[in-house]
């Protein structure tokens, strides 16, 4: 009598038919009932997980006309698929194939014959589109495959494929990522949704969609290419200084692409190696850190559980990765007012729309205790540096004395010039520029109401008023016009402008 196999869902997912095509493991292999429902389900919800595995049934059934073996559908339908595979082994005495080490252990306890599936000493097919300079592979059914090369900032999309990929090699090359999971160290289903699922498989972060949600079976394979310390960053002494003692409420900004998640990598290693107990947030979790600092994925996380980790862990600095919604800001925010140093990464075009991020979600005097530092990275370097800091004052721009309020001002960290101002006005939160950006507002308009008639004319500041000061050929064409353009634009921007001839050389 040949041996018979009662299969269970890990040992589809490992991909039984490999097993069975190198002949590592014949003879009958028997398909409970229960199984079947319990993928069926699965794969009308949309897990990936469900398909795969009924796609794998299909192909031992086609082996079997193949190598002349049978595939027999047994048992009766359950809700417990797990407990109804292993009361029928010990009914029937046949062997549980499994490539599952926790089932293998439980099975063998209560005394069934268990064979566990080895993984297969095999290279993933995703591999062999990845060479040194690979950032990332993107596979579409029926199209092209492509990849960017080069480093974050500095890449080209490229084809590295001479036909297109059909739909029945990405499910193979899906089956395999999900394969090589229970058998590679680091590696795990982040997030399992209903046409869509993201693996982290040691370096590779996989986001995988299928239809519905997409047109097609799609796959793009993220690999980080820069592993960087901070100190290759040549980031100028006294930001290192401030990053070291007095930077709490850290925000690191940038277009996707750009270099954010390495900068924070680099910070979060540097920060553990001045003594300091790290800790990340991340959704997935692909930010590659010694076993030091301990890496949270906030999809495993209830409500609530994360803060409560990390009020009672206490760490010095936590790194919370591509925050995204009200929940991550607010998580951000609660540790960080609870004294708890954050790193936050967000996307953003400009380190301005980074803090635009925070004004509806928090009150206008708790933001330069909530952010402090504010680091713009492009094209894989430190940009823009900006520090907050609350006074009072009257606003940029603002001329009465009693409209003088709580002012967040802006500033560039290296030059300490304020270059923006947040305060409230009616019951708008408002970012304005100041300084440089505002006069040359009034000194461009000074300008053009002059320069059509006298070109030669110059508008400068002096001791808070706007001079115009017209050379000695062009006072002839200063008429009545002119005087009434510049006395409407005093008025306007509430400043003083006064005329006078320009020095003799």
């Amino acid at each position: 009598m040949p041996n018979e196999f009662l299969i269970d869902k890990s040992s589809l997912l490992q991909g039984i038919s490999r097993y069975v095509e190198k002949n590592i493991v014949n003879g009958t292999f028997l398909i409970h009932r229960s199984l079947i429902r319990q993928l069926e389900q699965e794969s009308k919800q949309g897990l990936v997980t469900g398909d795969i595995a009924l796609e794998e049934i299909n192909q031992l059934k086609n082996l079997s006309e193949r190598f002349l073996f049978a595939v027999e559908l047994v048992g009766r339908d359950s809700d417990n698929t797990e407990q109804e595979l292993r009361n029928y082994c010990l009914e029937r005495g046949c062997t549980l194939l499994t490539a599952d080490e926790l089932q293998r252990k439980i099975s063998e306890m209560l005394g069934i014959n268990t064979m566990f599936l080895e993984p297969l000493p095999e290279p993933l097919s995703i591999e062999r589109y990845f060479d040194e300079n690979t950032m990332s592979v993107h596979l579409k059914e029926d199209a092209l495959p492509k990849a960017k090369k080069g480093r974050p900032g500095n890449w080209e999309f490229s084809v590295i494929g001479e036909k297109p990929i059909a739909g029945a090699e990405i499910k193979q090359i899906v089956s395999e990522i999900l394969n090589s999971i229970r058998w590679t160290k680091g590696s795990f289903i982040e997030i399992e949704r209903k046409g869509s699922t993201i693996v982290q498989l040691s370096n590779y972060r996989i986001v995988i969609t299928r239809p519905p949600l997409s047109d097609g079976w799609e796959i793009t394979v993220t690999r980080p290419v820069a592993r960087k310390r901070l100190e290759e960053y040549s980031l100028n002494p006294e930001l290192v200084s401030r990053l070291e003692q007095r930077a709490e409420g850290i925000l690191i900004a940038g277009s996707p692409g750009m270099g954010k998640t390495t900068f924070a990598q680099a910070l979060a290693e540097y920060y553990m190696k001045m003594g300091k107990i790290v800790k990340t947030i991340e959704s997935p979790r692909d930010m590659h850190l010694p076993p030091d600092i301990t890496q949270y994925s906030k999809n495993y996380a209830e409500i609530g559980e994360l803060h409560d980790i990390l009020l009672l862990s206490r760490p010095d600095y936590t790194v919370y990765d591509e925050m995204r919604n009200d929940e991550d800001f607010r998580l951000y925010i609660d540790l960080r007012l609870a004294g708890i140093g954050m790193i936050g990464v967000v996307h953003a075009t400009t380190a301005i729309d980074a803090i635009h991020r925070f004004l509806s979600r928090v009150d206008l005097g708790t933001i330069p205790g909530i952010l402090d530092t504010v680091l713009f990275i492009n094209k894989g370097t430190v940009e823009k540096v900006y520090s907050l800091e609350m006074t009072v004052k009257v606003p940029e721009g603002l001329r009465e004395a009693d409209l003088a309020r709580p002012v967040v001002q802006i500033k560039d960290f290296l030059n300490d010039k304020v270059e923006y101002e947040i305060y409230v006005f009616g019951e708008q939160t408002m970012i304005v520029p100041v300084g440089k950006l505002s006069i040359n507002t009034v000194e461009n308009r000074i300008t053009r109401a002059i320069s059509g008639v006298i070109p030669n004319a110059a508008v400068k500041k002096e001791n808070g008023e706007y001079v115009v000061e017209i050379p000695r050929e062009g006072i002839a064409s200063f008429n009545r016009k002119i005087n009434s353009k510049l006395r409407r634009l005093e008025k306007k921007h509430g400043v003083k402008i006064r005329v006078k001839l320009q020095d003799k050389d």
